[in-house]
């Protein structure tokens, strides 16, 4: 059943004069929650690297193949999805609960933004759960200490944490990996990590100057090579095809379209023993 989020953020929370990183990943998308500051930020990046747009939607297909194939697959029923960003259709728990209704997801993200438009991820069929809480990846203990992961999660059966394009933000390895050690502690054998970032390993130069914008307008973001993106799935068993572009994992025809010069997002999904 939905859950209505417990307040509305502020008018100060809500700066429509400082580009945000969930308005301008909704502008590349092709949504309609975005600014002006957003609009201008994102084609600055744009400018630079042309491609964006295709990578950003890349991503989020990403993630739609990761939550099809955890719970067609894989079986998985629970999700604990951070950085969640600005509900865009599908919305992960629209895919896991059109496999299986009874699955429950819990959508974190500290962006005052997706606040407002949160009630969209909170849409769940009635035999399974969808809720909201506003917490920051960078403190794991907070969102594993909040009510609402035990009251909707059984941690002692499998969960799927999504770290979908959210880890570029976390600057210092050690803290990043440390973040993703801290998450998965507590869930069950059977559990799976999916994550995507940043890669420094496709158009360097570009995404580079991709980063430097972003960077420029407050959006601290950072692109990580290929083996980094790796270490932080730890001891994890990682899931064929490994570390890819995310246009690579498990390809469908839309995917297979996709140029590789057309894509800076990595990711992969791995497996908790």
């Amino acid at each position: 059943m939905p859950d209505t989020p417990d307040r509305e953020p502020s008018s100060a929370e809500l700066n429509t004069d400082v580009a945000h990183s969930a308005r301008v990943y909704d502008y590349l998308l092709g949504g309609k929650d975005h600014y002006a500051a957003d609009r201008a930020a994102a084609e600055e990046v744009v400018k630079v690297a042309p491609y964006m747009r295709t990578s950003v939607r890349a991503s989020r297909n990403f993630m739609v193949r990761v939550a099809r194939h955890l719970a067609a697959e894989r079986g998985v029923r629970q999700y604990l999805d951070i950085g969640t960003g600005l509900p865009t259709s599908p919305n992960l728990h629209e895919i896991v609960q059109g496999v299986d209704p009874t699955s429950r997801v819990i959508y974190v993200d500290n962006d005052p933004i997706v606040l407002v438009h949160a009630r969209a991820l909170l849409t769940s069929t009635p035999q399974g759960r969808s809720r909201y809480i506003e917490a920051d990846v960078g403190d794991p203990d907070a969102i594993l200490g909040a009510p609402e992961v035990r009251e909707t999660l059984d941690l002692d059966e499998p969960v799927a944490l999504c770290l979908i394009a959210v880890l570029h933000f976390i600057h210092d390895e050690d803290r990043a990996r440390g973040i993703v050690e801290r998450l998965m502690e507590p869930l069950a054998p059977g559990s799976f990590l999916a994550l995507s970032t940043i890669a420094s390993d496709s158009a360097p130069q570009q995404v580079r100057a991709a980063v430097a914008k972003y960077n420029s307008r407050g959006i601290k973001s950072k692109a990580r090579p290929r083996a980094d993106i790796e270490k932080l799935f730890g001891d994890l068993e990682m899931v064929e095809p490994g570390v890819v572009p995310v246009h690579h994992w498990h390809p469908d025809a839309e995917a297979r379209a996709i140029d590789d010069s057309q894509v800076s997002m990595y990711g992969g999904l791995a497996l908790k023993r």
